[in-house]
This record gives structure tokens, C-alpha cells and sequence, in this order.
């Protein structure tokens, strides 16, 4: 008898780029992992893919990927010529990072020279300049139809089990970026996205989100920042 376990979601952030060492804000500037990016990816295959792994192939039935380069390119590094075998590959733009407009490429110094107090949390990105980024709740919004998507995939699921034994998997790989991931832990809990703030996700970092109690209605996280550069080189 398979032991029950209920369906995933993995969130990965892309590795690192040259806009991620220094801090700018890189939402819609579609630029390349750095060499050593692509480094960090490629050893981090090996290490969450396989039966015995975090990431077991045979239980992955999507991945959801962002259009940007960088978000593509992890995501080729990633399953390498070995993707999972009973999986679909889609590129989404609701998992694309956050429009920052104006402030595209900028550092939160930078922007707090004009406006002191600036969160992206809460005040977002301008949406009545010539280039209008998202607000918070235009941003919640966008999360919260990526999370449907993947809870309805999650029912669906549930719902072909034939008996309290049977296992239908339908774990998710979403890989996207850094306040894409961290709005969407905040949402996936319940939380308001500005409690996002509270949450890390480093380039190349993997977050697992789930369920507690063998039940759908218990949204949690699980699991965050594994496998970044850091947990890398200490093992």
C-alpha cells in the first residue's frame, strides 16, 4: 500500500543575475543568469530531482514557468535532457516578477532619495506615470489567480482519488522570482502580500508549499530557501 501524501507546489527563484548581486529591481529587463548562476542551477538538479531526493519526477504533473530568460534558462538547467515524465512545461505570464514601471533597474536607496518612506509592499509600484508599474493589490490579485490554477489542480486530483488509499500526484514547479515567491508564500497562507516582506527567497532558492492534516483547507509552508549557494557549499 502506497502511504498517502498530499500534492505540492515548489516554488524556485531564478539564479543569480548580475541585477540580483547588486540589488536593482528586475522585473520586465529580460537579462541572463551570470556563468555563475548557471553553475549553482546545474548543481542543484542532481541534488532535488530523483526518487529518493526532495523532488521525486514521478510525482510532478506541471511546471509553470515565467517568461523571462532568466526564469527560462533555470528552468533548462534545471531538468537538463531528463524532464519528468508525465509532466506539462507551460510558460505563464501571471508568474512573471513584479512590473516595477519607473523603478525598473532602480536600488530602494535610490528610490527613497524620492521618496523616503517607499515599500514596495505597500505602496507599490507608480501606476499613473508614463510607464505604470503593479500595485500591491494588483500584484495580490495576480498571485491569486496563479494559486487558484493550482489548487484547482490540487482538487482535481483529490477528487479522481478512488479511496482514502489511492494517490494521485499532482505536485506543481513554478519558477519565477524573488517577490513573485514571496508574495505568493504570503498569499498561499492566507496572509496579506505584505507580509511577503517577512519572507526570504534568494536566487536559486526552492520554498515548498503544501498542506497539514491530510486536508486541502490547511495551507502551509513547508520548507524555504533550500538549496541556495549557501546550503550548497556546506554540504
Amino acid at each position: 500500500m502506497v502511504k498517502k501524501r498530499m500534492p505540492r507546489v515548489y516554488l524556485i527563484r531564478h539564479g543569480e543575475t548580475e541585477w540580483s548581486l547588486n540589488g536593482r529591481h528586475t522585473g520586465s529587463t529580460d537579462i541572463p543568469l551570470t556563468e555563475n548562476g548557471e553553475r549553482i542551477v546545474k548543481e542543484m538538479g542532481p541534488r532535488i530531482f530523483g526518487p529518493n531526493n526532495l523532488i521525486n519526477p514521478e510525482h510532478i504533473r506541471h511546471v509553470i514557468i515565467s517568461p523571462r530568460q532568466r526564469a527560462q534558462k533555470t528552468a533548462e538547467l534545471l531538468f537538463g535532457s531528463h524532464p519528468p515524465p508525465s509532466c506539462s512545461f507551460t510558460t505563464d505570464p501571471d508568474v512573471q516578477e513584479w512590473d516595477y514601471g519607473k523603478y525598473e533597474g532602480m536600488l530602494t536607496k535610490d528610490i527613497r532619495k524620492e521618496k523616503p518612506d517607499w515599500s514596495i509592499w505597500d505602496d507599490g509600484c507608480p501606476p499613473g506615470s508614463e510607464t505604470p508599474g503593479e500595485t500591491p493589490q494588483q500584484m495580490s490579485d495576480r498571485v491569486d489567480k496563479v494559486i487558484e490554477k493550482v489548487r484547482k489542480i490540487h482538487r482535481e486530483a483529490e477528487q479522481n482519488a478512488s479511496g482514502p488509499d489511492d494517490v494521485d500526484h499532482s505536485d506543481v514547479i513554478i519558477v519565477s522570482h524573488g517577490h513573485f515567491s514571496r508574495s505568493f508564500i504570503a498569499r498561499w497562507c492566507d496572509f496579506p502580500i505584505q507580509a511577503g516582506y517577512h519572507f526570504a527567497a534568494d536566487a536559486g532558492g526552492l520554498a515548498v508549499l503544501g498542506y497539514q492534516h491530510m486536508t486541502l483547507k490547511e495551507p502551509s509552508l513547508m520548507g524555504l530557501n533550500w538549496y541556495t549557494e549557501d546550503s550548497l557549499q556546506k554540504r
